[in-house]
């Protein structure tokens, strides 16, 4: 029989040096959420360029312009892993949590865009119109988790605000349900909450 034996003061100086690593070391990985906002903030214009009118397309257009973007960003996302595994260097605690926790939340997004086309196949396009116009709202609450791990990760109060700021871009945004100015308002969370603060730690790690 094995006795387990307590460390406080071990316990202590691991929970000190976490804190000092989310401190000091930058977020990897910001290049992946910089193209993320860039790519999809895009795409979201092109929906509502679509949706009011101004590309004088069919509202079909829009289901080519999401696929071809997570095409396009799954590619680019096999390239910056491919560039952060050759690059090494020493990963701290608080990036490994917050990759995973960045990790957890494209699954998230990939399992409910799924969800969505599981329920369109089995109840039609019209029954399913209220889920997928709430669906910019549920991916800001995933970004607004994504945040929130980081934040407390690295002890870091600006990215608390971006996590605050995602949840309350979720009810504004639904807010605007039916109105062509939804997906405009979504871009501009995107480009603000995702692509402008990946672009921002992405030279913070550089530099």
């Amino acid at each position: 029989m094995t006795e387990k034996i307590e460390d406080p003061a071990a316990d202590i100086a691991w929970m000190r040096r976490v804190a000092e690593e989310g401190r000091q070391a930058p977020m990897q990985g910001a290049s992946i959420l910089f193209a993320a906002g860039l790519l999809y903030g895009g795409a979201s214009l092109g929906h509502w360029a679509v949706a009011s009118g101004v590309a004088g397309l069919d509202m079909s257009a829009v289901n080519y312009i999401w696929i071809g973007v997570t095409v396009v960003f799954f590619a680019v996302l096999v390239l910056v892993i491919r560039a952060l595994k050759r690059a090494g260097g020493v990963e701290t605690s608080a990036n490994r949590a917050s990759g995973t926790a960045w990790a957890s939340v494209g699954w998230g997004i990939f399992a409910l865009s799924l969800s969505m086309a599981a329920l369109v196949w089995r109840l039609g396009e019209d029954s399913a119109l209220v889920a997928f116009a709430l669906m910019p709202s549920m991916i800001m609450v995933f970004y607004g988790c994504g945040w929130a791990v980081t934040a407390a990760m690295m002890r870091s109060r600006p990215l608390w605000g971006l996590a605050i700021a995602s949840f309350a871009a979720a009810p504004l945004i639904a807010a605007l349900t039916g109105s062509d100015s939804q997906y405009l308002a979504y871009a501009a969370a995107l480009f603000l909450l995702m692509g402008l603060p990946g672009y921002l730690l992405m030279r913070a790690a550089r530099g």
